[in-house]
């Protein structure tokens, strides 16, 4: 009776775990970004002396997004960076480069909780300078939490000739970015079109 009673509280347990583990769900959200409209520039070149912005811009529910342009580049960080850091580490493509208007945010939802822990943001990189041409890449981003304020990208998709570029991403998202250690190495898929030249500078 003792082994019987054992295995059931064993099987019980092993139920519950899987139930709660069930309950999570993972969804995207999306949010648009308007740095007319959606964002304030807290630091910024004066008349002569360079051309650079720092902005903090409206993200997921009180997620906020920051955008550091400079020279023609942006490097974005999303979520809480460290506390008191106002320009986060800059990650960026080494050409001339903007991200693109609208960001996924992929959100494990549990128990009425929601939690944004990945992005995916279309960039749009310069191949040459006497041209328009430009590859796209879908940077997936981990989100800084507002206990670990980590974040940084976690991976690279390669958009242009690539149909399934945003299933990539987001397979990469669901996987990698929750627990990646920022400053590793990121994930890369380039396909047929060879990835721009990156770029993360520690201030």
């Amino acid at each position: 009776m003792l082994i019987a009673t054992a295995a059931l509280t064993a099987t019980t347990l092993i139920c519950l775990a899987s139930g709660a583990a069930a309950q999570e769900a993972i969804v995207s959200e999306y949010t648009d970004i308007d740095v007319d409209s959606h964002c304030s520039v807290y630091a910024a070149a004066e008349d002569g002396n360079g051309d650079w912005a720092n902005m903090a811009c409206a993200g997921y529910r009180g997620y906020p997004v920051v955008i550091q342009y400079g020279d023609a580049r942006e490097s974005v960080f999303y979520g809480f960076p460290p506390d008191g850091d106002l320009a986060p580490v800059w990650e960026s493509f080494s050409a001339f480069n903007a991200a693109g208007p609208k960001i996924e945010w992929r959100i494990a939802r549990q128990e009425g909780r929601e939690t944004p822990f990945a992005t995916i943001h279309r960039w749009f990189v310069s191949t040459s300078v006497v041209d328009s041409t430009k590859t796209e890449v879908l940077v997936v981003e981990k989100v800084g939490q507002v206990h670990g304020r980590d974040g940084c990208a976690v991976g690279y998709v390669v958009a242009t000739g690539n149909p399934d570029a945003n299933e990539m991403a987001r397979r990469i998202a669901d996987t990698q970015a929750r627990d990646f250690a920022c400053g590793d190495q990121p994930v890369i898929d380039a396909g047929s079109v060879p990835l721009p030249d990156f770029v993360r500078s520690e201030n």
